[in-house]
């Protein structure tokens, strides 16, 4: 889908997984798609018609075939567009508790566990790299 100024903010959720390790679990995106080869967490745009919640299940188990079993909001974040002419989203955040094993779809090539202190060697797309900092940083949910 071509990227295209639109008059509104789009929203997105931005779904945060732990491991039990305090590590992230991030995906690598495929060739043929937006930002191809770079990093990002599991989520996607609330379609018209979908709720977030729906939106959080939905895009979880096709971008990662787990089931979430709970979601908690944690904050939002405008993403202003980086180019002109590029796209305006509202990325709503969630931790989730979930279920399963990762099998990626053709959207993701790899994915990893990261842990804080390994942030600065992913190359984050969709700001969720600032998303990342902002929850490290924040204090115990």
């Amino acid at each position: 889908m071509a990227h295209s100024a639109l008059p509104f903010p789009v929203p997105a959720v931005r779904l945060i997984l732990e491991d039990g390790q305090g590590r992230v679990l991030v995906l690598q995106r495929a060739e043929g798609s937006h930002c191809a080869g770079r990093w990002c967490l599991p989520g996607g745009k609330v379609d018209c018609g979908e709720t977030v919640a729906a939106a959080v299940r939905g895009e979880l188990m096709e971008e990662t075939g787990l089931e979430c079993t709970s979601m908690q909001f944690l904050f939002y974040q405008d993403s202003l567009p980086v180019e002109p002419g590029g796209m305006h989203c509202l990325n709503l955040y969630f931790q989730c508790t979930y279920r399963g094993v990762v099998t990626l779809n053709d959207e993701s090539t790899a994915y990893a566990w990261i842990a804080p202190q390994e942030l600065d060697r992913y190359d984050l797309v969709f700001r969720n790299d600032e998303g990342l900092r902002r929850y490290w940083d924040e204090p115990a949910r």
